[in-house]
């Protein structure tokens, strides 16, 4: 293996620690949704109080739960992708590799750019609208719209980086390491 090879290792393995983490750290968030969502409705349908804020910070934490966890859904290969020609049993490891290096290059990582470049505004505008930024428009709701604005950008720029690594392990599945990506008959996650 030579010293690029192994930089370009390190790298793939060190942006997928990273997405493992965040996808772990986010998985916390459908605990506590859950508890939320529990509490909300005891509350709501027992004892007649509901609460427009705790119903916001539910579709809030389902945002964020969404939008973080799109990176390591990709590191493990669970999205619905290009799996309708990378499942195909007469494929090689090289032609999947081709496959999935083609559209992460073309179709993956422009997107992602196109959402973190046009999101930018829409959270930078929801920050300077008020002395404390956009609050929710009913009444009871939550204040600093924003912070849940500024997942878009920060998720997407997550999943870039994750489809650098996929890209980066096509990558090396064509010079030669074919343990780069999983074996593709088998649908296996990285």
């Amino acid at each position: 293996m030579s010293s690029s090879d192994s930089i370009i290792k390190r790298l793939y393995l060190a942006i997928d620690q990273f997405s493992e983490f965040c996808g772990r750290a986010v998985s916390w968030l459908v605990l506590a949704m859950t508890l939320l969502i529990a509490y909300d409705v005891i509350m709501r349908y027992f004892f007649q109080n509901g609460s427009v804020a705790l119903q916001e910070l539910e579709w809030h934490l389902f945002a964020v739960i969404f939008l973080f966890g799109s990176a390591y859904t990709l590191k493990h290969q669970d999205h619905v992708c290009v799996d309708i020609f990378a499942q195909r049993h007469w494929m090689t490891r090289k032609v999947h590799a081709w496959i999935y290096l083609l559209c992460t290059l073309f179709f993956l990582l422009p997107f992602c750019i196109v959402i973190i470049v046009s999101s930018w505004d829409y959270v930078a505008n929801s920050y300077n609208i008020l002395p404390a930024g956009e609050r929710s428009p009913d009444p009871g709701g939550l204040p600093y719209r924003y912070l849940l604005k500024a997942a878009i950008p920060t998720a997407f720029f997550l999943l870039f980086i994750q489809g650098l690594s996929l890209a980066l392990r096509s990558y090396a599945v064509l010079r030669g390491d074919m343990s780069a990506l999983p074996d593709p008959k088998h649908g296996e996650g990285v």
